[in-house]
């Protein structure tokens, strides 16, 4: 992004803010424009603040992470979601992803990598890798409907939609989808733009979530 990333935090823990603010308000391309400790804070903060991304905790005493994912997902031209996570010890990682967060930051992920993933956040680039797409995966149950329910839904697509889809849930950048479908990057935005109207969907990461249902990846 040209202009600088608006960015969000939300945890319960001050320590955590504190360490996130210092690491990030000092990178180029990164501005924090604000804080808060609850998800029933978010609607608000995102209206008096207009972030490009937040970083969302999950487990908060009031209004936890997937409830406030879900909430501001639902809003027109919401901003990205990039929850915060354990991993290990967080079950909740996979609702947060199908809540409508585009992915996942481990807690003591290395500097770089939090700069990184909110700068792909901004861009509408997936933050999940194929291997950590797979281990949620594989982590849920996924139940005949639900998989009938998402051949039915990606049916609905056109030939060349439904191939994107499934490089999008084969976790390929724009870029890459692009190159191995020659198309342009624009095209390539184009179909997944309309992929998400005709699924009723809000970001790739859910898209991949239904191509892995599906059994397609």
């Amino acid at each position: 992004m040209s202009t600088p990333v608006r960015l969000l935090l939300v945890d319960d823990d001050p320590l955590v803010r504190a360490g996130l603010a210092m690491l990030l308000g000092g990178e180029p391309g990164v501005e924090v424009v604000a804080q808060v400790g609850d998800g029933a804070e978010v609607p608000a903060a995102v209206d008096a603040h207009h972030p490009h991304v937040l970083l969302m905790d999950l487990r908060m005493p009031g209004v936890d992470g997937i409830r406030a994912t879900a909430r501001l997902r639902a809003r027109p031209n919401p901003p990205e979601v990039v929850v915060l996570t354990t991993f290990d010890s967080d079950d909740n990682v996979l609702r947060a992803l199908r809540a409508g967060a585009s992915g996942f930051l481990v807690k003591d992920a290395p500097p770089e990598q939090i700069v990184t993933a909110v700068h792909r956040a901004a861009a509408g680039e997936p933050i999940l890798s194929p291997a950590v797409l797979r281990r949620l995966m594989d982590a849920a149950i996924v139940s005949s409907g639900s998989a009938d329910h998402a051949r039915a839904a990606l049916a609905g697509l056109s030939p060349r939609e439904h191939d994107v889809a499934v490089a999008v849930g084969q976790g390929r950048s724009n870029a890459e989808i692009a190159a191995s479908l020659l198309m342009s990057m624009a095209t390539v935005k184009a179909h997944i733009s309309r992929i998400l109207t005709k699924l009723d969907l809000n970001n790739r990461t859910q898209v991949a979530l239904l191509v892995r249902d599906a059994g397609l990846d």
